[in-house]
């Protein structure tokens, strides 16, 4: 499987989702198996890191603190730090790399995509995959989506149901559908 992961690590390619590859969907296979076993039923904050653990292939620290329910569909792409919190009902699609730096706070309902299609419907099987960062101490609000190839700089804030489809820069506030620069932060 560490071969597979490591063919669609890179920054920025194309991926066809019909090539059949029977390593990635064994492991899509069974993040699937494990996103249910989190989401079926109540589990401590503890059970919760061990079966991300096994979703996202990292040991992660204790102050990492996720709310189900969380869907993915590979996992293993995703890093993510200290002091991170996920809140209710985020899904996260990270084949194209999701970072979550120490500090990040994500609200409920939110969406991480680094995957899109083509527009030409001739090719549109095809995934097109840019990663995610997520800088220190930013803050996601609420049913945000993060659209691939997006930087979210250190301690910035997405509003509430905004869609990030730009770069946000270092202590920035930015809301709406794009996502539009509101203000910095006052320290």
């Amino acid at each position: 499987m560490h071969s597979t992961i490591e063919k669609v690590k890179k920054k920025e390619r194309i991926l066809d989702i019909n090539s059949g590859d029977p390593e990635l969907w064994k492991e899509i296979e069974n993040t699937k198996r494990l996103v249910c076993e989190l989401n079926a039923e109540y589990h401590t904050p503890d059970e919760v890191r061990t079966l991300l653990e096994h979703i996202w292939g990292q040991p992660l620290d204790a102050t990492v603190r996720v709310f189900p329910p969380f869907y993915t569909a590979l996992g293993k792409l995703t890093r993510v730090g200290k002091d991170v919190f996920i809140n209710f009902g985020c899904t996260f699609l990270d084949q194209g790399s999701i970072t979550l730096e120490d500090g990040v706070f994500i609200g409920p309902g939110v969406k991480i995509v680094t995957e899109s299609h083509p527009e030409d419907p001739a090719v549109r099987h095809q995934l097109l995959v840019k990663p995610i960062v997520i800088r220190r101490n930013a803050w996601i609000g609420a049913g945000a989506i993060i659209l691939p190839g997006v930087t979210v700089g250190e301690n910035a804030i997405i509003a509430a149901g905004a869609v990030v489809t730009k770069d946000v820069p270092d202590n920035a506030i930015v809301g709406g559908i794009p996502a539009q620069f509101i203000r910095n932060i006052v320290k």
